[in-house]
Order: C-alpha cells, then structure tokens, then sequence
C-alpha cells in the first residue's frame, strides 16, 4: 500500500503524536464497540484505468508518471487524515485478505457505502471529525474556545501540553511529506510542454507547503492548453462529518479528451441567462455566475485520497473557493471512461431490474453524461453568500452544507437539461431520455448510503419526487416510470426549495428535509435488495498506475 515514490524518502511517520502539542491524541478503536457489517469488497467491480497516450511525447509520459508519485503521497495523507498515522501497521495486522481488500478500498475499517458502519470488531462508530478533531473535544468546547481560524480549511485541532485546543496547520504537521510533493509538482513542472501548465505546477507546489490555494485556484483557471492536468491538494469536506470545515487530501491525474472537450465548450455562455430565469425571487439569485467557465472531457488515469475513498467520483467541479468562482467561474471536468464504466457495470443493470419496461430506451450513455456534466456546471448557479447576514451558505449549513449542495447541483442540472432542450440548444435529443436516465440514476446513488453527500441528497430528492408524483411505481412489477410532465413540477419545487434554504442560511429548514426525507423506506430497501441479489454493483474500484499505462 505504501507509494512507490514514498518509501526511499524515509517521510513516513507511523504515530498518533503532534510533535508540536506534545500530547497523544486518542487512538481511533472505541471502548464501545458495534455489531459489526459485513465485510463485502464484492460490492466493487473492477475497472482497469488506462487512456491513449499515443499522442503525448516521451517527455510528457514521464510527467504523467510524476503526477502519479505526487498523487500517492496525497493518498498517504488521507489515510492518516481519515484513520491515523498508523495505518500501515494496522493494514499488516491483518491477516484475513477479504478483509484487508475491504479496509483498503474504505481507508479504514468503517464501510463507507453502508452509513461508515464498522465491519471489523474493536471498532465503533466512525469518528465524526475523522482525525481532524481530538476525541474527547465536545462541541460547546469547540464552539465555545477563542481560537482564531478554527472554520478554517486546511488545519487541524489538537491539544497543547496544557490540554488547551490549539490550530495546526497542514503544511506543520505535513511539513516534510508535503516538500517531498512539491519537490515532484516541480519536476513534473520541467517536463511539460504547456508553459501555462508549467506555472501551475509550480504555483501548486509552492501552495501545497504553504497552505494558500487561491492563487494556484484562480491561475488554474486560465490554464487551457494542457492536454495532461492534475487536480491535487486538500480540496473536499465531505470527511469532516462534524462541522463541514476541514479539507482532506486527493488528487486526480487526467488526460484532456480532445474531441469531447469542444463538444462541451460552448455551453458556459448560457449561465447567466440560466442564472435569471431560476424559480426564485431576485435577491436569491443576484450574484451572476463567472462566464469563464471550462467544461471538458477527460480519461483519469489516476485516483488518489479522498477521490478513491468509497464512490468514486465521475466529474470535478473546481475550485471551491467562492471569491475564484465569482471572479471566473469553474471548471467541470467529466471524467468519461470512469463515467462509462458506471454506466456499463450499474447504471444498465439497474434499469434491467427496476426501470418500466416501456421506458427503459431512454436510458442512454449521453443523457447520463449531460445529467452528470450539468450536475457540474449547476454548482455555479444560485449564491454562495446568504442574503441576511449568515455568511456564505457553506458556513450557515454546517454539517448539511455538502449535502444540500449536491441536492441543489443535481435538480438544478436537470432544470439546465430542461431549458436548453425548450430553447433548442440540444438538438434532436430527447428530454425523457435525461428524465428517465436521472431517475435511474437515483437508485445507483442512493446505494451510496447516508454516509455519502451524494447518498443522502439522492434520498432526499426520491422521497420529494416520490411524494410529488413524477415517478411511480408498479406495485404489480415492482418498477418504475416517469409522469414527465409532473416530474418538471417537482424539479422546479424542489429547485425553489433547496435556494431559499441556502439563501437563507436556514440550517433548521435544511435539518427538517433532511431529516424527513432524507430516509430509506422500507419499499425502497426491499428494491434496493433486488439489485444487491442481482449482484450489481454498487460501485468500481481501480487498477491504475504506471504499469496499467504502460509507463513502467
């Protein structure tokens, strides 16, 4: 499991102390243990990642093989960001392969597609805050303590020799594994044939040991004649599950689709007029969305961290940061041959079981890419800043932030499907096809379990569409099909809905949908059973490297 780039470097360091604090923190293994779930590595179909590099120089191969060392030294961080510094050893320790197969794919001995459940004994639930939190630190202590920058991204909590909470940066308490990747970015920097992309590398080296990400976001941004890229950092907060504050690492080595790309291109320009026409009052929509958006087609050759924990992610919506977005929008990366393998090995069984037989030709490859790319492309759209005085929506959600947000990207894509396919800009396609094609989509995503942010929000807007009508299902079949017309109704609702909610910083709101819809009755479990008995998967797991590209 150790990265072939990290061992010779010797910038492993296998133990739960914080040299700068002085104190142990607690270990992960919980006194009160569970019943524990099944060990299931099952549950992953495997996927071979490769591109054609047959165009790339021998120069930029080498790159390519750079990016992939400093992808694997970001996988080593998230491993001791979500279990601890000794995971290796703990990994050793096991003697069952099953098991140990299991624990690699979920980081850790909780499953990930299964609410975090433990499945080894000695564990119990998983921590909340991960490892970014001590864990005896309660939350009025937390809330309560004058600590300058403990919101902030990219710095841990611990506790001091007098047992005060105190902030540790990432770039302290990784200070050596962290050169040793910016010493790679640079290297790597050498070898590209992009000038543009040359700079990156370097502005992203030096942000990685300084912990200042916004000018390498903001230049990002202007980078676009790279045909190789990397994505690589302390990025999502979907593993702070306590307070939604903390950054994990992960990267992501990718080979720019050409042909795709220009495809994409052109639809950035409809932002804005997307932007007036949402369903909401205008002080729920005046920010206008950066036009200088990118939307392109990638192979990934390479995933790592938190990106390779669990689901794997299938397209890229970046920077986070809200000043980059409203200056120059975002880039969204579609990342296709992970894309089709989701479609081949889940999204097509899954309609054989549970999709209405006179409606299962509207699950199409290029309806299920459009739903994932404007998913993307959606996170643009509405406000990042709360219109009274809560801050910016992320702060006012809390721990619901991620969730409601996935929500609002993925109602909020099918209504852009929606008004580019009225005004024409979509061809010939048919809109049942991304009606049926999302709809069918939701159970691949649900499976994901409330752990996931894309679980939980795929729960909540099942049962809200369930409850409105756009879909129903065959008691007598046990499937589904769209009543397309209600299904417009109940994506415009539910659109209305989740933009209030963030533009009021309503945390309450968010709890209260969250809480009653984000569930799994027991209708849709037993459904949901009928694909686990099927032996569908639930999602992919990855052979990638140097070898599988053939760069050894």
């Amino acid at each position: 499991m150790t990265p072939r780039f990290i061992r010779p470097l010797g910038i492993i360091v296998l133990s739960f102390f914080v040299a700068s604090c002085g104190e142990e923190a607690p270990p992960v293994v919980a006194v009160d243990t569970l019943d524990t779930a099944e060990v299931r590595p099952e549950i992953y179909a495997d996927f071979t990642l490769t591109a054609d590099l047959g165009h790339l120089s021998d120069e930029q191969k080498q790159m390519v093989a750079l990016l992939i060392d400093a992808a694997q030294i970001m996988d080593d961080l998230f491993w001791r960001q979500s279990f601890g510094d000794n995971y290796e050893e703990w990994l050793d320790s096991i003697a069952d392969d099953r098991t140990r197969r299991f624990a690699e794919l979920n980081y850790g001995p909780w499953d990930a597609l299964d609410d975090d459940k433990p499945f080894m004994e000695g564990f119990g639930p998983k921590p909340l805050g991960a490892q970014f939190y001590p864990a005896d630190m309660s939350k009025d202590e937390f809330e309560s303590a004058y600590l300058p920058g403990k919101v902030g991204l990219y710095s841990f909590i611990r506790r001091n020799q007098a047992g005060e909470l105190v902030l540790v940066p990432y770039h302290v308490e990784y200070a050596e594994e962290l050169k040793a990747a910016a010493t790679v970015l640079r290297e790597a920097a050498k070898l590209a044939e992009s000038p543009d992309f040359a700079n990156y590398l370097k502005l992203r080296a030096a942000a990685l040991i300084s912990d200042d990400f916004q000018l390498s976001d903001g230049y990002w941004m202007d980078v676009k004649d790279n045909e190789v890229d990397i994505v690589i950092g302390p990025i999502e907060t979907y593993l702070d599950r306590l307070y939604g504050y903390r950054t994990a690492y992960e990267a992501y080595v990718l080979i720019k689709d050409m042909e795709w790309s220009d495809r994409l291109s052109r639809f950035a320009e409809f932002l804005p007029a997307l932007q007036d026409g949402l369903p909401v009052p205008d002080e729920y929509k005046w920010e206008s969305p950066g036009t200088d958006a990118d939307l392109n087609a990638y192979d990934v050759v390479y995933y790592a961290g938190h990106s390779n924990a669990g689901s794997k992610t299938i397209a890229i919506n970046l920077p986070n940061d809200e000043q980059v977005q409203l200056e120059k929008g975002s880039r969204r990366l579609q990342l296709k041959n992970a894309m089709e393998a989701k479609y081949l090995e889940i999204l097509e069984p899954i309609a054989d079981v549970l999709i209405d037989e006179t409606q299962r030709q509207h699950i199409t490859f290029d309806a299920f890419f459009a739903n994932t790319m404007f998913h993307e492309v959606a996170h643009g759209l509405g406000i990042k800043n709360t219109i009274n005085g809560k801050g910016t929506v992320q702060t006012a959600m809390l721990d619901l932030a991620s969730s409601m947000e996935e929500n609002k990207a993925d109602v909020l894509g099918l209504y852009m499907i929606t008004e580019l396919h009225k005004a024409g800009e979509l061809g010939d396609a048919d809109l049942r096809d991304y009606y049926v094609t999302f709809m069918t989509s939701i159970f691949r995503s649900i499976r994901f379990g409330a752990a996931s942010a894309h679980g939980k929000a795929n729960m909540v807007r099942f049962n809200f569409f369930l409850d409105e009508g756009a879909f129903v299902r065959d008691p007598e079949t046990g499937r589904y099909r769209v009543d397309f017309e209600k299904m417009g109704t109940a994506m415009e609702n539910l659109s209305r809905l989740l933009l209030t909610l963030q533009g009021d910083g309503d945390y309450e709101g968010a709890k209260e949908l969250t809480d009653s819809k984000g569930i799994i009755t027991p209708q849709l479990q037993s459904d949901l059973d009928r694909l686990t008995n099927a032996s569908i998967p639930v999602d992919i797991v990855f052979q990638q490297g140097v070898a599988e590209l053939g760069l050894e």
